[in-house]
């Protein structure tokens, strides 16, 4: 047994964890859960709730990642728990890339995926959609390993943690590229609302950063060019009204920039700008909270709108806001499932009675418009599997999976299940 962290990594969660398991190997694993009566996985601590909190933590950290290429070099095989920087890293000796990444570099493979968690793009998918098999311990010690295709593949891949330890997974690969990062400031409400399909498409990924004021705020393009090209540049000056950034900036306006992936159009490798920090920094702020909503992307004008209508409300709490786009996939509570959607992301301020009151008021305004929430944030609602079209095959996956749930927690069953069970 071996102590756990207190809390995440903004220590803004804290976890009721009393004991910690640090298996070494995949039979280690399986030896530990299946004498276990309760058991969550630790990972990279980047979730903002209780989707991961119990009384014994196991963490994967011991388990070599061993990554490999598989399927001719169209695949990678990695240990679940390595990060997204440490699989960049072994990519790189390959000239391989993957279709996207998150925010931050940081965190694990397995948590991203469980979570549905993701980056920007019109036409790419959260980084789960790039999952094509993987290995979990289920809950009676059996190693389980399934590939894109087998029944019920699609409804373990975003698996909230509730179906097992998942140990290792392949991921789709790619030829690297590199992107080009320029920053445009100043953009009006007004033109991002008329040309929304306009600026959302004008790069491999595009973020717009919003403090929800008299402005929308800052666009972020970031452009796909091939390796070895020649650099991008600056760009043009005006995009859609916004003024080409001339200083280094960092998503929180008044934060030093020195962590944050390099912009004005100088290209590089993909890994090193598709995030918004740089591996090896601490990322973000730290002492924050995040929530997100995803709405279908039909409805994006008018989910602007409604929260331009209640944004005094929830401003003085905020530190930053992103909108991002994320296109649709077939994975079972995947946010993204069958629709297209438009992301609202919100950093807040570390009060979190304050910001439950706020997420609160905005998944209320919002939830005419379809909005789910990120799992691995803070959200109000409860109960949300029911919301999903394949919850009931996805519960069916769980009991055959876990029929004593083991993997369960109180967040899991009020959240996602509805019930006050533990």
């Amino acid at each position: 047994m071996n102590r756990v962290p207190a809390t995440n990594w903004a220590g803004s969660f804290h976890y009721g964890f009393r004991d910690g398991l640090f298996p070494a190997s995949l039979e280690q694993v399986a030896e530990a859960v299946s004498v276990a009566r309760s058991v969550k996985v630790l990972g990279s601590r980047h979730s903002f709730n209780g989707i991961v909190d119990g009384t014994l933590a196991m963490m994967l950290t011991d388990l070599p990642a061993d990554p490999a290429l598989e399927t001719g070099g169209a695949q990678v095989s990695i240990g679940a728990h390595a990060t997204y920087g440490e699989l960049a890293l072994f990519l790189a000796r390959h000239r391989l890339a993957i279709h996207n990444l998150a925010s931050l570099p940081h965190i694990s493979i397995a948590g991203a995926i469980a979570t549905a968690t993701h980056g920007s793009g019109d036409r790419l998918g959260n980084l789960a959609t790039a999952v094509a098999a993987l290995e979990l311990v289920a809950g009676d010690g059996s190693i389980v390993r399934a590939k894109r295709g087998d029944p019920d593949f699609a409804g373990m891949v975003v698996h909230l943690g509730a179906l097992g330890v998942v140990t290792r997974v392949t991921l789709d690969v790619q030829p690297e590229f590199e992107v080009a990062q320029t920053i445009y400031e100043g953009l009006s409400w007004a033109n991002l609302l008329d040309h929304f399909d306009e600026i959302t498409s004008a790069g491999y990924s595009v973020s717009v950063f919003t403090q929800w004021g008299d402005q929308a705020g800052s666009v972020w393009i970031k452009q796909a060019v091939s390796s070895g090209a020649s650099p991008a540049g600056d760009g043009p000056a005006e995009f859609h009204g916004a003024k080409r950034a001339t200083l280094k900036r960092h998503p929180i306006i008044g934060l030093d920039a020195e962590n944050v992936t390099e912009q004005f159009g100088v290209a590089g490798r993909w890994s090193d700008r598709l995030p918004h920090f740089r591996m090896g920094f601490t990322p973000s702020n730290g002492e924050e909270i995040q929530s997100e909503l995803h709405v279908p992307r039909r409805h994006a004008k008018a989910a602007i709108e409604v929260l331009l209508s209640i944004a005094e409300k929830f401003r003085p709490l905020l530190q930053t806001g992103e909108l991002r786009t994320v296109a649709a996939d077939d994975l079972w509570l995947s946010p993204q499932y069958g629709r297209d959607t438009l992301s609202f992301h919100f950093t807040w301020v570390r009060d979190q009675a304050a910001v439950d009151a706020a997420t609160a008021e905005i998944e209320a305004a919002l939830a005419p418009y379809e909005a789910l929430p990120h799992w691995g944030k803070v959200f109000a609602g409860r109960g949300l599997g029911a919301r999903y079209a394949k919850f009931p095959d996805f519960a069916r996956l769980r009991e055959r999976l876990d029929p004593s749930g083991k993997f369960s927690n109180p967040w899991l069953e009020e959240k996602v299940f509805g019930s006050n069970a533990t």
